[in-house]
């Protein structure tokens, strides 16, 4: 076993924030840095709140969700509505599951913020327990806790199960391409905003994953029906999101992926040969050489191998492969996590499904699902069933079809990016935007090294937030040009509200147009005293 002086910095940092004694490895523990109070957190600084439970109204009352009775949740959650909305345009009985929580921010009065998970077929409720919901139930964890990152200190939130076929949605999935699902999206939202009384509220919409698909074809679809009352459509933010083709995001890029993370890795050197000469006699090193190039060239050519027919191509799957070897525990999601295993209350840690005996998946609990107005019914993160009709989604990636047009009619359009995650890569993403044109102009003009600093404001922690604790600092690096925004997280793998969730919470902040930038040096919106 190799132990360097990096990982033994980061072994004895991460003890410090537990607490605990150094003296099993013979050293005298550095003084805390991270700035910790003892009294109770302030989530927001409000001089004014909304009334509890201002969406209660008889249209609303069978949705109410009473906060204080959710299992395992030794704490109130707070005011929201959750259940099974139709969709209004549908050919059959089909119905979308949501949850809905209201902000107390007085900022959020006139606005309201949609969540969507990728897949596809994998349910909000993810995004809404482990990301960026009111209360987190990490994995690895021993209970839930209160969130001091939650979307919805900033705006009203919605996380929605679709399309059809996912989570608890209810119905027979009848779309063959994202324009049916955009359509169906937009048959539900439009029930959401009668039945809450929504009418003429500025709609963001954000997701991850495979929601690169979904959240540029509801926008688009959003704006097309030039109807303010229902879609008054402003900005979205996407993140590690599906782009373009598999080939461009994980096959051409994995192997600077592999050499970029090398000691995390640890792969052999005569693998890594084996692995550059395949890059090379594919094509990929040579693609990836000439068209990630700022600015662009122009438009990229159709890349090599791009439907995958040839096998002997395939460096994506050699790379998870050999790591896997050298770690079995490999999350492909985040590629900084080791062994042991962890238990997930969704059933799905990281890369693996796995649920050890003796443990269940919270969503899966009749008594969870009767405490959020769900049907009681078999419930899975990731469904195996087809949400497309066949299987099969038969839409162009969103960067080669609707992602420029919304883009230049939105006010803001951001894409995060971990750098730990290898199921979608950064510079894959950077191919993808470089090969768009909008707003008059091809890709970027700047390239990444030549980029800001991303900064995320120094914050206070408490010792009853322990489990939520997040980073402070420079974070990344971001650039925005012609209306669109790329930024990276250094430390975060593929769901960005997970592993950063201050960094996320510093995007949306952008994104609801609260900052100026994502270089803005200053505090947090909602936490005005406690920053620094």
């Amino acid at each position: 076993m190799r132990l360097s002086i990096v990982t033994l910095a980061w072994g004895l940092l991460s003890l410090v924030a537990a607490r605990r004694s150094a003296q099993h490895v013979g050293k005298k523990l550095p003084e805390v840095k991270r700035n910790i109070a003892s009294r109770a957190p302030r989530v927001a600084a409000q001089p004014e709140k909304r009334a509890v439970h201002s969406f209660l109204t008889n249209s609303t009352k069978k949705y109410a969700v009473n906060g204080s009775a959710i299992p395992e949740v030794d704490f109130d959650i707070g005011e929201s509505y959750a259940g099974l909305i139709p969709i209004s345009n549908a050919t059959n009985a089909s119905e979308l599951y949501f949850w809905f929580f209201p902000s107390t921010n007085p900022a959020a009065s006139n606005e309201i913020l949609i969540w969507l998970n990728g897949g596809p077929g994998c349910s909000s409720l993810e995004g809404l327990l482990q990301e960026n919901g009111p209360f987190l139930w990490q994995y690895g964890t021993f209970k839930p806790v209160p969130n001091q990152w939650a979307w919805t200190n900033l705006t009203n939130v919605v996380w929605v199960e679709q399309p059809v076929g996912t989570g608890f949605s209810q119905g027979t999935p009848t779309a063959t391409s994202e324009a049916d699902v955009a359509s169906q999206f937009l048959g539900f939202f439009k029930n959401f905003v009668d039945t809450f009384a929504l009418q003429g509220y500025t709609v963001y919409i954000a997701g991850e994953s495979y929601a690169g698909y979904y959240v540029p074809y509801i926008a688009d679809a959003m704006f097309n029906a030039n109807d303010t009352d229902y879609y008054n459509i402003s900005s979205i933010l996407i993140y590690d999101p599906s782009l373009s083709y598999d080939v461009v995001q994980e096959y051409i890029p994995v192997t600077a992926f592999v050499d970029f993370w090398g000691p995390m890795l640890d792969l052999n050197a005569s693998f890594l040969e084996q692995l550059h000469n395949k890059s090379d006699a594919c094509g990929y090193t040579a693609f990836l050489d000439e068209y990630l190039a700022f600015p662009p060239k122009g438009p990229l050519p159709t890349p090599p191998n791009v439907d995958l027919s040839d096998e002997s191509c395939y460096t994506f799957d050699d790379v998870f492969n050999a790591v896997s070897l050298v770690n079995p525990c490999f999350d492909i999601y985040d590629i900084s996590t080791t062994c042991p295993l962890l238990w997930d209350v969704l059933g799905f840690p990281g890369s693996f499904d796995y649920v050890p005996d003796g443990a269940f998946i919270y969503f899966n609990r009749t008594d969870v699902q009767k405490a959020i107005n769900a049907p009681v019914q078999e419930w899975a993160e990731c469904t195996n069933n087809d949400v497309f009709v066949n299987g099969t989604d038969n839409s162009l990636p969103s960067t080669l079809s609707v992602l420029p047009g919304v883009i230049e009619r939105a006010d803001r359009v951001i894409i995060g990016h971990g750098l730990a995650d290898m199921i979608l890569i950064w510079n894959g993403t950077l191919l993808a935007t470089q090969n768009m044109t909008f707003n008059g102009g091809q890709g970027f003009s700047v390239p990444p090294s030549d980029w800001a600093e991303f900064y995320v404001p120094y914050h206070t922690e408490y010792e009853n937030q322990l489990g939520t604790l997040a980073g402070a600092g420079v974070m990344g690096q971001y650039h925005t040009e012609r209306g669109l925004t790329l930024v990276t997280v250094d430390l975060s793998g593929h769901m960005v509200p997970q592993y950063a969730p201050s960094a996320a919470y510093r995007q949306l902040e952008f994104l609801l147009g609260r900052i100026p930038s994502l270089g803005t040096v200053g505090p947090f919106t909602t936490l005005p005293d406690d920053s620094y």
